[in-house]
């Protein structure tokens, strides 16, 4: 347990109608009578109060206290919260009197989430789904999130490390007792368990990053030629003007992102300078980053021009392929006529000027994004972190699975199991003995 008490703005800055303020720590239930003129209140429930400085008697304010007594908190130590009107005066004049107060400190950020760690009231990926939630945009990231934040995908991983020291256990045993009477066959058990979490693991790594992109955004690059409307185009998906519009060639030179929620999904949308050859230093640099973003975007927006069609641009044409939308813009001027398929790829006409054929090239673009990150049955892998444990244990496993002799292979098990222990903060070593001794009645 922390021995200094923290406090914070729980609640978002700014003038709001309401703004919560959380004390944690052994002087919670003094600083919360400190400032009410009273005891600590019920716990778990709202009690109206009257907020005051204690040093100079002034009123602050009126508002309802919440009590939660330790271990019941979020936090797992006595935790105070004082709901207040949210004016910044209020709270600013709240704030100083907590700060008058011995022995508190204000917290530093992300600290509650961290006492709650330290505390055992959550592992480090519900923390990490925590600070996803709080920073989700779109209702997939929100589902996301509280799925982590939950604890499914720590129980995911923490019931791959009980397995992995069920095994370790069962050639400890191996080792160390072989004079006991232990059941047999127990290194071909562990073998097999090897093999098959294994598999689980290579299955849960090999999802395309739909757990990262959902978390991230999908990353997609408009390309084409210049004057075929990019920009325009962009500008109507993103319903304002993110990027300069002009009839000269090469008016875009750097890339241009926009963030938009396309049915619940998160999407990086990038304007890019017009791909052709030539031109000055600048707009050369600008083709150079656009052949970039385009090769490491996860889709890509192809725009051709109306005007010239069915003239299909080749430095465009030549970047299409399976993650590619196409779009024919200006069709205000026209129908599109025969062609319509670029690169295998069908090609939507649309108009950027007065929005014909957006809603059918949205739709497209959703189901695209959608392919991308929807969820397997499984917790989705959301961070570079976890991947890097993940590949280190799965690495351990092999290794073990190929040990000749038990020893080695226990190690393996062992790194294996802090391999996924680095995932959600729980790492032990004393775990093993307390399934040797479930297990098995050594000494009897």
């Amino acid at each position: 347990m922390k021995k200094d008490t923290i406090f914070a703005l729980a609640s978002g800055g700014g003038r709001a109608g309401l703004a919560v303020v959380r004390v944690s720590g052994p002087g919670a239930g003094g600083a919360l009578a400190a400032l009410t003129g009273g005891g600590t209140p019920l716990a778990r429930r709202a009690t109206r109060v009257t907020v005051g400085d204690p040093v100079s008697g002034d009123t602050l304010d009126e508002g309802l206290a919440i009590w939660f007594p330790a271990p019941a908190s979020f936090t797992g130590e006595d935790v105070a919260e004082l709901h207040l009107h949210g004016g910044r005066a209020v709270v600013a004049s709240v704030l100083d009197a907590l700060g008058g107060c011995p022995g508190l400190r204000v917290a530093e950020p992300g600290e509650f989430t961290r006492r709650a760690f330290e505390n055992g009231k959550m592992d480090l990926t519900a923390a990490e789904g925590l600070a996803d939630l709080v920073a989700a945009e779109t209702a997939a990231q929100r589902r996301q999130a509280l799925r982590q934040m939950q604890g499914e995908l720590g129980a995911l991983y923490e019931g791959w490390r009980g397995r992995l020291l069920d095994g370790l256990a069962h050639l400890e045993a191996v080792i160390d007792f072989s004079d006991e009477d232990l059941p047999g066959g127990l290194e071909a058990a562990v073998a097999g368990e090897i093999s098959a979490l294994e598999a689980e693991i290579t299955g849960h790594l090999g999802d395309d990053r739909r757990g990262e992109r959902l978390r991230d955004g999908v990353y997609l690059a408009i390309i084409g030629p210049p004057n075929a409307g990019k920009s325009s185009l962009l500008n109507r998906l993103a319903r304002r003007d993110a990027a300069i519009v002009a009839n000269t060639a090469g008016t875009t030179r750097d890339v241009i992102e926009v963030h938009l929620d396309l049915g619940g999904y998160p999407l990086v949308m990038a304007d890019t300078a017009g791909l052709r050859a030539g031109g000055d230093a600048v707009e050369s640099e600008g083709v150079r980053r656009a052949r970039e973003r385009a090769a490491n975007a996860d889709l890509k927006l192809a725009v051709f021009d109306r005007e010239v069609w069915p003239d299909v641009d080749a430095h465009t044409a030549e970047l299409v392929d399976g993650d590619t939308v196409v779009a024919i813009n200006k069709i205000d001027l026209g129908p599109v006529e025969a062609p319509t398929l670029v690169g295998g790829r069908p090609a939507f006409g649309v108009s950027a000027l007065d929005g014909t054929g957006i809603d059918a090239m949205l739709a497209e673009l959703e189901n695209q994004v959608a392919a991308r990150c929807l969820p397997s049955g499984s917790p989705a892998l959301t961070r570079v972190r976890h991947r890097a444990a993940l590949e280190d244990c799965r690495e351990a496993l092999r290794r073990a699975g190929g040990a000749g002799e038990s020893e080695l292979a226990a190690e393996d098990l062992r790194l294996a199991a802090r391999a996924l222990g680095r995932i959600t903060g729980r790492v032990d070593v004393e775990d093993i003995l307390d399934v040797i001794f479930r297990d098995f009645c050594i000494g009897k």
